[in-house]
């Protein structure tokens, strides 16, 4: 009695095993759930026809009117936790994951992308459900922000890292821009903050108003911390113009690495020349001016533009270091030649007589000083010398000096003593250090 009774339950059983199996397969008749065999990503189980390893069957009647015959074989994550374990074990867990809602992002059955997302490949209309849309609406937008895929650089699950970063800011940067950080090996100088700070201190990782989706414009960004920069340019009377263009600081900069000193994009001069060895008005094609000379201005015969030229800004004409004089004309006193005289004989042009400060001299007679402090017509220093190059010894102007549509011709020699010169302002005139030449007319 006990063994007829057991076969009965046994084959309950089995038929009960058996048709959880079969219903698989036809649920997705033409009668049923058809729209499930249209998925053209569907789950595992799905593709298997595996229903019975989701869903129970709680009635034998299906459909049932008025109710269901089916329910979940667990509730909320433990249903996907019995096949995907280990998806919150890290520091970091995504919400979702956390509170169990994998149905939040995923569509249980399939998806029309990878993953069973709701959304498919684009993953920014799933993301910004939740996270702020603005921040994927930029401008200028990083480039797997820009199409939606977010999981390049987050693991949608969980993390040991902020943000839900799959790595560190500067490794996860890294797994795509492989060749900047060769470059970055090999450069001589870097930025600090590429050294030892997240990328993310001066770029969104997302997007912004700002190129290259910087978290400021320039100069801004870049004064934040260079502080002493920053008060220059906000009181310099004559700005250099590229600081306030849009590529701002990086016109003369390489934001990341160089092999210049100063993180500049070349050496000073090429950096220079690259805008100022053009013919473009206003700016001097000072590549032209330079080329094939015999003699360099000290500071140019060094590479160095800034030996005379503050590269943000200054107060003084043409933004030089110290005061100079705009106008072709202008008598000496005390202050005005400092751009000049901080490097040449500060008591140049101090007295009409010397043996010391000046070798243009006629016996004691300081001929710089007869010149240039001349109370009437002073003589700035570039009626007779070139301020960058000249053919000409000491930088005397041998092509002349532009005075409206005529270049006056200066004519200058030296001897052993001293020189002369025959320029277009006075007659020929000679000096001799030794033994004075008579000036007056006989």
């Amino acid at each position: 009695m006990k063994m007829l009774a057991f076969v009965p339950f046994a084959l309950a059983a089995l038929l009960l095993t058996s048709a959880g199996n079969a219903r698989g397969d036809s649920c997705v008749t033409s009668a049923c759930h058809v729209e499930i065999a249209k998925i053209a990503v569907p789950h595992a189980p799905v593709k298997e026809g595996d229903c019975a390893s989701c869903h129970t069957a709680v009635s034998k009647e299906h459909p049932l009117k008025g109710g269901k015959s089916f329910q979940l074989a667990a509730k909320g994550g433990a249903l996907c936790t019995g096949c995907h374990d280990g998806l919150a074990s890290k520091k970091l867990v995504h919400e979702p994951v956390k509170s169990g809602e994998c149905t939040a992002c995923h569509k249980p059955h399939g998806s029309s992308g990878r993953f069973l997302l709701e959304k498919g490949d684009d993953q920014n209309p799933l993301c910004t459900g939740c996270h702020d849309q603005a921040t994927f609406q930029q401008r200028f937008m990083h480039g797997p922000a820009a199409v939606g895929s977010c999981t390049e650089c987050h693991d949608p699950h969980q993390s040991q890292e902020k943000a839900l970063l799959k790595q560190n800011v500067r490794e996860t940067c890294l797994r795509c821009h492989s060749d900047f950080n060769s470059q970055l090996k090999a450069a001589t100088f870097q930025h600090p903050p590429v050294k030892k700070d997240p990328c993310t201190i001066c770029h969104n990782p997302h997007g912004s108003g700002v190129p290259m989706f910087l978290v400021k414009k320039m100069p801004d960004l870049c004064i934040s911390c260079h502080a002493p920069i920053g008060k220059k340019i906000a009181e310099a009377k004559v700005l250099h113009k590229p600081i306030k263009s849009e590529a701002g600081c990086s016109s003369c900069h390489s934001s990341h690495f160089s092999k210049a000193k100063g993180l500049l994009a070349f050496t000073e001069m090429e950096t220079c020349l690259s805008c100022h060895g053009t013919d473009k008005p206003p700016l001097k094609n000072i590549k032209k001016e330079i080329a094939n000379k015999k003699y360099l201005h000290g500071p140019l015969k060094n590479g160095e533009c800034k030996g005379c030229h503050d590269p943000h800004g200054s107060n003084y004409f043409r933004m030089l270091g110290g005061n100079y004089p705009e106008t072709l004309y202008a008598p000496y006193k005390d202050g005005l030649y400092d751009a000049c005289l901080k490097c040449h004989e500060k008591n140049l042009l101090r007295f009409a007589d010397t043996t010391i400060y000046t070798k243009f001299r006629n016996g004691n007679r300081n001929l710089h000083y007869v010149h240039v402090v001349n109370s009437r017509k002073g003589r700035t220093c570039r009626v007779c010398h070139a301020p960058h190059a000249s053919s000409g010894e000491k930088l005397i102007n041998v092509e002349g000096v532009q005075f409206g549509e005529w270049k006056v011709p200066i004519n200058f020699k030296t001897t052993a003593a001293g020189g002369s010169c025959a320029p277009g302002c006075h007659r020929p005139l000679a000096y001799n250090r030794d033994k004075a030449e008579d000036y007056s007319i006989k």
